[in-house]
């Protein structure tokens, strides 16, 4: 691997480091973006059920904004349990904003590193074409340092698409999977409401 490394040439580091970012996100986003952990699928009847025999307190409102990005939306909501739904549904929809936002976090960067991977391999191509003319002098070409600058050239191109493409793949992901829990939590909510205030049955 070092072999390949030194044969690529110093504009390899800047992919390599590109890599070891992209792969990082990639991790976190994908422990972070659990349906099971943004949106537990039996928060909304666990609330039911503890307004019915408790109603609300500051120790629940508490609970449920550290227990999930779906449970904060709700507790947003709970805050203003004894206003008209239209406040209720403001306040939640506020607190829906600030969730998405915190949801896609680091996916901008993650992006801009698909967009810029190619680039980078495209100027490692352009180092190593200079090398290769560099090479040339009165006296004819070197062999060894024309392959240098060929394997520079090549590996720099190959290797800013292996980044590119794995982290272009993750980034629509995320981002399909972040609609899709917006939506479901956005639904969830408008239940929650609609329960709460008496217009829609459990």
């Amino acid at each position: 691997m070092f072999a390949i490394i030194e044969a690529a040439g110093w504009p390899i580091w800047f992919l390599i480091l590109a890599s070891v970012i992209a792969l990082g996100l990639i991790i976190e986003r994908s422990i972070f973006l659990r349906a099971n952990r943004v949106s537990p699928p039996d928060l909304l009847d666990e609330v039911i059920k503890e307004l019915k025999q408790r109603g609300v307190s500051d120790s629940m409102l508490a609970r449920l904004a550290a227990s999930s990005p779906l449970g904060c939306i709700f507790a947003a909501g709970l805050k203003n349990i004894k206003s008209p739904p239209e406040v209720m549904k403001e306040s939640i929809e506020e607190a829906g904003r600030a969730v998405a936002h915190n949801l896609e976090r680091f996916l901008t960067t993650l992006g801009t590193i698909a967009s810029i991977s190619p680039l980078l391999g495209l100027f490692g191509t352009l180092v190593g074409m200079i090398e290769i003319f560099g090479a040339q002098t009165s006296a004819g070409n070197s062999p060894a340092v024309l392959a240098h600058g060929i394997s520079v050239a090549l590996y720099n191109t190959a290797f800013g698409l292996i980044v590119a493409i794995p982290s272009m793949i993750a980034y629509r992901h995320f981002r399909a999977q972040i609609d899709s829990l917006t939506i479901d939590m956005e639904q969830r909510a408008i239940k929650l409401v609609e329960i709460v205030h008496g217009t829609r049955a459990k």
